[in-house]
């Protein structure tokens, strides 16, 4: 499940730059370059975002180019029923494809969220269908896969009870897990207690920060406990990438702004936990 690096690593989501709707999408030159001069190691993009990076001969050059390493690959998803559709299975080996060239990089799995939490316990059972079987196939290329439970209100991986539920039944040979912390606070649960409750199986870790009311706040300015998070993890050996992904709604009107704010953020209160 996992591939161990010698410490941990902080980089950037593009999720920051989705946030303005498609007005970056297949601009991750561009987004490379901000993640660069903010200071992070590492860049985590949605596959939407990726255009002529496609080419791994391409991405590989922009990559040297900025001096970043592709931390994780974030491959969105529906997987509404018990096996993958036609499409869902062509794009998953697509991805695959392109993440032989990249044997260090995570292969991140999320599910879209739904309108709504209808049919829950059967919806349950088709992602975790979906998400083993398609790490499965990863594991057998030699590729990491993480799964990222989100906390929009159709999402079927929302609260402690689906928590419960969905990742204990992750084959936990072939994926792991990827804390969001601001998506466990926003499903009402305390982010350092649920990290802690299914450490073995996390192997990535996302931060974003969030307000009391759980409106998405700029990193550092919600009620997120970074510095105890990451204390933990380094106290419990973790070895692996921390994303930052700021959603906040500065990130609206001034992607690169946020970014560049993120990147002080990490060298000052998170690089010297390190």
């Amino acid at each position: 499940m996992t591939k161990t690096m010698d410490s941990i690593k902080i980089g950037c989501e593009t999720y920051t730059w989705q946030m303005t709707g498609e007005s970056y999408k297949g601009k991750l030159d561009h987004i490379m370059g901000v993640a660069s001069k903010a200071g992070f190691s590492g860049i985590e993009p949605e596959t939407s975002f990726f255009g002529t990076l496609e080419d791994p001969i391409k991405m590989k050059e922009a990559l040297d180019k900025y001096d970043l390493e592709l931390a994780v690959l974030c491959h969105v998803e529906d997987w509404r029923y018990n096996k993958e559709s036609e499409a869902e299975r062509q794009r998953a080996d697509q991805w695959m494809d392109f993440l032989s060239h990249f044997p260090n990089t995570t292969y991140l799995l999320v599910q879209m969220p739904g309108s709504d939490r209808r049919d829950l316990i059967n919806r349950q059972r088709n992602l975790v269908s979906c998400l083993n079987t398609i790490a499965q196939r990863a594991f057998d290329r030699g590729i990491v896969c993480s799964h990222h439970p989100n906390s929009p209100e159709g999402s079927i991986c929302r609260v402690e009870e689906d928590y419960d539920i969905i990742i204990n039944a992750l084959n936990a040979e072939h994926i792991g897990y990827c804390p969001d912390v601001g998506h466990i606070a926003k499903g009402g649960m305390e982010p350092l207690e649920i990290i802690k409750e299914y450490r073995e199986l996390v192997n990535l870790v996302h931060y974003k920060d969030m307000y009391a009311d759980g409106r998405w706040a700029p990193t550092g300015e919600g009620i997120i406990d970074f510095k105890n998070i990451t204390q933990y993890l380094v106290d419990t050996d973790y070895k692996g990438w921390i994303i930052f992904e700021d959603e906040c709604d500065r990130a609206i009107t001034d992607p690169d702004g946020v970014t560049l704010l993120d990147g002080k953020y990490t060298q000052t209160q998170i690089q010297p936990l390190l």
